[in-house]
């Protein structure tokens, strides 16, 4: 059954405590939703809750600190929105980190980093919630982050960034008819330049990944780039996302200036696709 409001509803947003994933928070909370900010960094979500404070609706945002890397500890978390909500209706995975830098220079820290948290992120939201979520009966609905740059053809020092959010975009579209089956809608998030702290990557990387990383200097540079005042506000994303919970879209896309590479790369494709077997 399609979410038809955002009343009373349960969400739990990964990331949730800061850029895109607040922005989300706060459009939910503002329509009514119950919101639980999942982020890892405690200062973020110090913040976060402060701001929220004094509100009409405070009393209907509340945080747990997860790594969604960690299996165990998502799971432990799920256990707990069981327990305090009855389970969640709307599961947002949007945590992130903006991994980059010179790919030949990549080591398995650098891919083990970006795809345990931009994919494996992902797919621990969705083996730990998705259960509760078909047997309460209540339908929902999954938001999972990708990018813009899942679509169309990067810079080599964004590839591992790149091939995760693919899989993201993939996998969404890949499920989101036998979950339709079971009640639950699936929406998959394309977004471009907007106000984030995902130039804190480096800060986020977890200690037995720095070691062997050969983007350290990538990451540096990185935390050091400023966001520019025309990027998009997150709580502008934030409406685009609760519109597409309402309206069931399978697609989230926030900038238009894409439309074109998106375009070439398609177009590519299909010259090379055969109108029939190739022949041998």
């Amino acid at each position: 059954m399609a979410i038809s409001s955002l009343e009373g509803r349960t969400a739990f947003v990964t990331g949730g405590a800061s850029g895109i994933g607040l922005g989300i928070a706060r459009v939910l909370e503002a329509r009514g939703a119950q919101v639980v900010l999942a982020d890892l960094r405690p200062d973020h979500i110090d913040a976060a809750l402060a701001s929220f404070a004094g509100g009409k609706r405070s009393n209907s945002v509340s945080a747990i600190e997860l790594d969604v890397s960690n299996r165990e500890a998502y799971a432990d978390a799920a256990e707990k929105m069981k327990r305090d909500f009855g389970g969640i209706d709307i599961l947002i995975n949007n945590a992130g980190v903006g991994v980059e830098g010179p790919i030949l220079e990549a080591r398995y820290a650098d891919w083990d980093f970006g795809m345990s948290v931009n994919l494996g992120g992902v797919v621990n939201g969705i083996v730990s919630f998705l259960p509760q979520m078909i047997a309460h009966g209540r339908g929902g609905h999954i938001v999972n982050t990708a990018s813009l740059a899942a679509a169309v053809m990067m810079p080599e020092q964004f590839v591992i960034y790149s091939a995760s959010k693919a899989a993201v975009l993939n996998l969404s579209e890949n499920m989101r008819e036998v979950l339709g089956q079971k009640g639950i809608g699936m929406s998959v998030l394309l977004p471009a330049f907007v106000k984030s702290n995902i130039h804190e990557t480096g800060q986020n990387r977890p200690a037995h990944l720095r070691g062997d990383s050969g983007f350290g200097a990538s990451e540096k540079a990185l935390s050091e780039r400023e966001v520019q005042s025309e990027w998009m506000e997150p709580e502008t994303v934030g409406e685009m996302v609760a519109k597409g919970i309402l309206n069931n879209e399978l697609y989230i896309v926030t900038h238009g200036e894409f439309k074109n590479r998106m375009r070439e790369r398609a177009e590519a494709m299909l010259a090379a696709t055969p109108d029939s077997d190739f022949q041998y």
